[in-house]
């Protein structure tokens, strides 16, 4: 199904940060979060299982069984920052739609923001991320809509990277790995955004947050 091209019904956005390790997913995410009026920023590798995050270390890739859970955990995560901003925030569903339209003029004040930083290196990882889980939600009713920003970075500087991250539990052996599972999201397919990340991390984080803040079509997912 292609992207609609129009705004979303729902108040809040969820941003999901996405790319292979070493690609700045992390720093990327923290500093556009802050510039989305501090919305709330969710690190993904904060919630593997300290099996996986071994079993990483070591060198070994994670399996889809290793994956599927965690990712259920990341969209779980996403799911309550969206609740707990749209409940701060008093904002009834019948309302959303009026929101969208009263800034539909200021592409920055939209939508509300939940900032994850997630490899979601496949389509299928995608797919599932961008949906909603109702057994999660207190009132079974979707409040958020899902872009992903890919963080695209050539190999040689991903390497380069990890070589200078010698604390992080994703090491080289890994790279090889993650690039030949990615699967590139193709924008005319999935609400997705992609930024090009062998720039400065300020040039980066700006086309970030421009994209972001003027992406309008709606997640397709």
């Amino acid at each position: 199904m292609r992207v609609e091209g129009s705004y979303s019904v729902y108040p809040v956005r969820a941003i999901i940060v996405m790319g292979v390790g070493g690609c700045g997913k992390t720093t990327i995410g923290t500093r556009l979060a802050h510039l989305l009026g501090d919305a709330p920023f969710i690190d993904a590798d904060a919630l593997h299982s300290a099996e996986c995050v071994e079993k990483m270390s070591k060198g070994y890739p994670l399996t889809d069984s290793d994956r599927w859970p965690w990712l259920g955990r990341v969209r779980e995560e996403i799911e309550k920052e969206a609740n707990k901003l749209v409940k701060n925030q008093d904002i009834p569903a019948a309302e959303t739609r009026k929101i969208v339209e009263e800034h539909s003029h200021q592409p920055s004040l939209r939508y509300l923001y939940v900032v994850c930083a997630c490899s979601s290196l496949k389509r299928s990882y995608r797919e599932l991320l961008s949906r909603s889980d109702p057994d999660t939600l207190a009132d079974a009713q979707t409040t958020h809509d899902t872009v992903f920003l890919h963080i695209n970075v050539n190999k040689q500087e991903l390497a380069r990277r990890l070589a200078v991250r010698p604390d992080h539990f994703f090491g080289l052996p890994m790279l090889d790995l993650q690039l030949e599972t990615l699967e590139p999201p193709d924008a005319t397919r999935e609400a997705a955004i992609i930024v090009q990340g062998n720039n400065s991390v300020d040039d980066v984080v700006k086309d970030a947050y421009y994209k972001v803040t003027h992406y309008i079509t709606k997640n397709s997912l």
